[in-house]
């Protein structure tokens, strides 16, 4: 045997101890990282519990959502309902706009214990105000333009508000306030955001808007599935590449920890077990996006962030909870439409046909 058939043969000594040591090294550290998300997963169970607040409220469907501490949270939805708590979610007072008692309430902001403003889906477009607890409500502004549907509603302080609607002449209706809700103008299509064909918002959760000084931030689904930020007088768009392609896929949910980090779930509601391109993760501000090493389980309405590492995620696939930043996700409990963060507080609640919370 030549001297270079025995040096292919026999491996130089410390070329293949090298390899011996990085084989053991990757092992070794991808036991470690099934042993930290396992870990991850087993104290999410068992650290954080979903509870009760009312099992059966007065109506079939809660979409809309506010809590302006961890006492006051006001909830709305189907047969022109409007609820307010003001001890935590211990006891509720629920009351019917008379007006508009077959409206949908699914956008809904509460200023306090006694003032709130809501706003119907779907055409024509109602929105009423009180400012007595919901003991009384005028209505503030009235739209019957054909295809008018309106989706969420937030406010940047006590004064300025801002509503998002569905495509009106390939626009998306833009609605705001000046004046703490008293009265409402609607932008014109050349102020507003183009649509693309077969996009639309989701209303499912009030949470498809984010509406505050220097973020002012919606998502899309549909056809195409986007994020569209409003930057000084200036709409920009950039796509998502979230599932899409169908009425029934997009982006549901937006959330921004601050002008950087953000998260948006969504997935598909007609097949609401479905795992892949359901979330989306971003430290630059939006510019772009990653999915997390754990997707959500299934299909997600809404998501908040509790800390800066915490975040939650709920749709009729279940609530499901991070603990790592978004990257890692476990399934907590049953699901809900919509969940919200105590704007001056710590608790978490969500609701759907019954409303429960989550404290921190």
């Amino acid at each position: 045997m030549t001297i270079l058939a025995r040096y292919i043969q026999r491996p130089a000594t410390g070329a293949f101890r090298q390899m011996i040591f990085l084989k053991r090294l990757l092992s070794q550290s991808l036991l470690l990282l099934m042993l930290t998300t396992a870990y991850i997963q087993v104290s999410a169970q068992n650290t954080y519990q979903l509870h009760t607040l009312e099992a059966q409220p007065p109506l079939k469907s809660i979409r809309g959502l506010s809590a302006v501490s961890d006492d006051v949270v006001w909830a709305s939805g189907t047969g022109g309902m409007v609820g307010r708590s003001i001890n935590g979610g211990a006891d509720w007072e629920w009351h019917q706009v008379k007006a508009c008692d077959s409206c949908d309430w699914r956008s809904l902001y509460a200023f306090n214990d006694r003032k709130a403003v809501v706003i119907n889906a779907g055409e024509p477009a109602h929105v009423f105000l009180t400012e007595d607890g919901g003991q009384s409500w005028q209505r503030v502004y009235f739209n019957a333009t054909p295809g008018i549907f309106f989706d969420a509603v937030a406010f940047y302080n006590e004064q300025e508000g801002i509503a998002i609607g569905d495509p009106l002449q390939q626009h998306f209706a833009v609605l705001r306030t000046h004046d703490g809700g008293r009265t409402w103008q609607l932008d014109t299509p050349a102020q507003s955001p183009e649509a693309a064909t077969g996009e639309s918002i989701f209303a499912a959760s009030g949470t498809s808007l984010i509406g505050r000084k220097g973020l002012t931030t919606f998502v899309t689904g549909g056809t195409v599935s986007r994020i569209h930020t409003l930057s000084g007088h200036q709409w920009s768009s950039r796509p998502l590449p979230l599932l899409q392609g169908q009425p029934s896929m997009g982006a549901f949910s937006v959330a921004f920890l601050d002008n950087r980090s953000g998260i948006v779930v969504g997935g598909d509601y007609r097949n609401d077990t479905l795992r892949q391109q359901n979330c989306l993760l971003t430290s630059d501000g939006g510019r772009t996006w990653t999915s997390p090493r754990t997707a959500p389980g299934g299909f997600k309405s809404a998501v908040t962030w509790l800390t800066a590492k915490i975040l939650v995620a709920t749709g009729t696939s279940g609530t499901d909870i991070s603990v790592n930043g978004g990257k890692d996700w476990q399934k907590i409990g049953a699901g809900f439409h919509c969940a919200v963060k105590a704007r001056k507080g710590k608790r978490l609640f969500l609701a759907g046909k019954s409303i429960g919370y989550l404290e921190i």
